[in-house]
């Protein structure tokens, strides 16, 4: 009966991407008007930054883009991808084909609920390396990274080498403790010296939390792609991923995700490596000379200076060019910068879906080794994806990927074709289709993980030990387990949905604020203090993630209309000053004219999601605040609630958490 369903499932999303793409076969204007409405052609890189007023913006109105035929960019690069469709949906049928493969193949073996949350505990520390290494190169990191890097330099170059030191904050605090402390989740760690049920709800709570931001990057990637790909409707690829996700989690388990995860790392380490090697190719292998390259680059420079700075006339001492090595761009603020690096380096040690890895290795050692393993490879992988990024800007240039998606998440997959011999060559079209599908192998893999992680929460903490007392026989527990895991992947895909306009990099940067600032505080001060109890434990979750949410809100991270129509009137009146003086527009100075025009009417009177015309908080990133209290709220809620058992229970825990005693053996798989 399971292999009928997972046949049915993969019939059913290969029917509808297939329906789609045939449907999208006629011209872009009709799968794809975003893409089509940013065709414009980018500025020459030869013209000097002080002629060029009226740089194109980074997403020309459609009414604009109409007037302007799609012509390529310097260095090749296209006004929208274009792949091969033949190559590009052969690629993605037999990703699809091989995973569910493994999932028919897991199912067999998962039978009782340790086998569906953790595999039976039977996974090898090598292996558990490559699957962290799998849940951590996500989508936001493979295709929102470089193309933050592609548009804003050393900033977006912060959000690549961030993710590498969180790693050591696991391997020598997280890791070991964890292992030998918990069994299926984060609320098996903070409730056994705490008032179980109390913690599991707030546990299962700020974990639900954490895996729903992630989970939207992923779900808004994956539409991205297909939609940019294939011209597949953004709502049809959101859906279609998401019944495959479901299917992934719902029939194989934690054994299913554990090896599309690792699969899903092969490719994506040897894609990314083939791609960072033929950038350094065209550099020469020299670095300085291609940085220097960046530099003096006028493309990167007029976008710079019209598209970022929004200096509509260029002032004078300015080296636009430097100013893309240089951070402020995109983290404007230098706090920002403190507050991306705390999120960074805390949050991975507080995120459900890497937590819960730990718990899939037969030991201590083991889970030692996998974060060895997890960092030697992520380390790689980052460095890469940030050459990747410059070089995405310097050979194809900002303004060509902004055209094809403003926020630059598809800065990976044009570089690719570009470096396979560019678009309509067979040589483009291969490693295009390739790269495509990694990065949908990339959003399947990562996207498993977290539904597991949150139905875990769901199923394990509430169902199981809150409202059923934790009486419930194995049959039953993998059964909630299943039907929780289709509620979360069926959320995930209506919020998917919704946040179609978000850059997946800043979705994911919440996640990590909001792991650091509640569950990082918690799950150190139950391992280490004695002193440590519920009441802390509740404080530390419950103030730390809404105070991080809080302030996401109200935070420049969030659309402000009002400020969107400022910008506007400012190229408006700068440019209406101009032609006013007798000089004539050139064509891209007059379809910045009516794009901006166009944007003020339309944005003059808008307010934020929450109602405000500004953002309160100054940071994009709430975690120089958030961490703080998180943390305060820990301990000053213990200090006010004395619990005399959680005291008392501290030496067993500290013992187990040491030597792993009472902890459950590894399956026989």
């Amino acid at each position: 009966m399971k292999k009928r369903i997972a046949a049915l499932t993969v019939a059913l999303s290969l029917s509808m991407f297939g329906a789609a793409a045939v449907s999208a076969q006629a011209p872009a204007t009709a799968a794809a008007p975003q893409a089509t409405a940013t065709a414009a052609a980018p500025v020459q890189a030869a013209a000097p930054p002080a002629q060029a007023t009226g740089a194109t913006q980074a997403a020309p109105a459609p009414n604009a883009a109409a007037k302007v035929a799609a012509a390529p960019a310097k260095g090749g690069a296209p006004a929208k991808i274009t792949p091969n469709r033949g190559i590009t949906i052969g690629m993605f049928a037999l990703i699809i084909a091989v995973t569910m493969g493994v999932v028919v193949w897991a199912a067999k073996k998962t039978q009782t609920a340790s086998d569906f949350y953790t595999a039976g505990g039977g996974i090898t520390g090598f292996q558990n390396g490559w699957a962290i290494a799998g849940d951590y190169m996500s989508a936001a990191s493979f295709l929102g990274m470089s193309g933050l890097i592609s548009l804003y330099g050393i900033d977006g170059f912060m959000y690549a080498v961030g993710p590498m030191f969180s790693f050591i904050a696991i391997l020598l605090v997280i890791a070991e403790p964890c292992r030998n402390a918990g069994k299926y989740t984060l609320g098996d760690i903070l409730s056994f010296r705490s008032s179980p049920k109390v913690v599991r709800g707030v546990a299962a709570l700020s974990t639900v939390t954490v895996s729903i931001f992630y989970l939207i990057a992923q779900m808004v990637g994956a539409g991205k792609l297909m939609q940019m790909l294939l011209n597949i409707p953004y709502r049809v690829s959101v859906i279609g991923v998401g019944a495959l996700m479901v299917a992934y989690v719902v029939f194989g388990g934690m054994k299913a995700t554990t090896w599309v995860q690792i699969i899903k790392a092969s490719l994506l380490m040897g894609a990314t490596t083939v791609l960072c090697l033929l950038v350094a190719i065209k550099a020469g292998f020299n670095p300085v000379g291609f940085f220097t390259d960046v530099v003096s680059n006028s493309a990167i420079q007029e976008h710079v200076r019209m598209n970022v700075l929004k200096d509509v006339i260029a002032k004078p001492g300015v080296d636009y060019g430097q100013r893309f090595l240089e951070p402020g761009l995109f983290l404007k603020n230098p706090l920002d910068q403190i507050s991306l690096g705390l999120a960074w380096a805390l949050g991975a040690a507080g995120l459900p879906h890497i937590l819960m890895r730990f718990f899939t290795v037969p030991s201590a050692k083991d889970a030692r080794k996998s974060i060895i393993v997890a960092l030697f490879l992520n380390s790689s992988f980052f460095f890469m994806i940030s050459v990747i990024g410059f070089g995405a800007a310097l050979y194809l240039t900002p303004q060509a990927i902004s055209a094809v998606d403003k926020g630059g998440n598809m800065a990976t997959l044009l570089l690719a074709q570009h470096m396979g011999g560019g678009p309509g060559s067979l040589g483009g079209d291969i490693f295009l289709a390739f790269i495509c599908a990694v990065a949908f192998a990339t959003i399947l893999a990562v996207v498993s993980g977290l539904v597991l992680a949150a139905s875990a929460a769901i199923a394990h903490d509430v169902y199981v030990n809150i409202i059923k007392d934790g009486k419930a026989d194995q049959q039953l527990q993998v059964k909630v387990a299943r039907i929780t895991s289709l509620f979360v992947g069926t959320s995930a895909i209506v919020m998917g949905l919704m946040a179609e306009k978000e850059n997946v990099v800043a979705l994911v940067a919440l996640a990590f604020a909001v792991a650091a600032s509640g569950n990082f505080p918690v799950i150190m001060f139950s391992l280490f203090w004695r002193k440590f109890n519920t009441a802390g434990i509740v404080s530390g979750l419950v103030v730390g993630t809404i105070s991080a949410l809080a302030l996401v809100m109200v935070s420049p991270v969030m659309t402000y209309p009002k400020k969107i129509a400022a910008d506007a009137k400012k190229v408006v009146e700068t440019l209406e000053k101009k032609q006013a003086g007798g000089a004539v527009l050139a064509e891209k100075e007059v379809q910045a004219l009516e794009k901006s025009r166009a944007e003020y009417v339309k944005n003059k009177d808008g307010k934020s999601m929450v109602g405000l015309d500004a953002p309160i908080f100054p940071l994009k990133n709430p975690g120089i605040v958030s961490i703080p209290l998180g943390f305060m709220a820990a301990f000053f809620g213990c200090l006010l609630f004395r619990e005399r058992r959680a005291e008392e229970m501290f030496d067993e825990i500290d013992v187990r958490q040491n030597t792993g005693i009472g902890i459950a053996k590894a399956a026989d798989h």
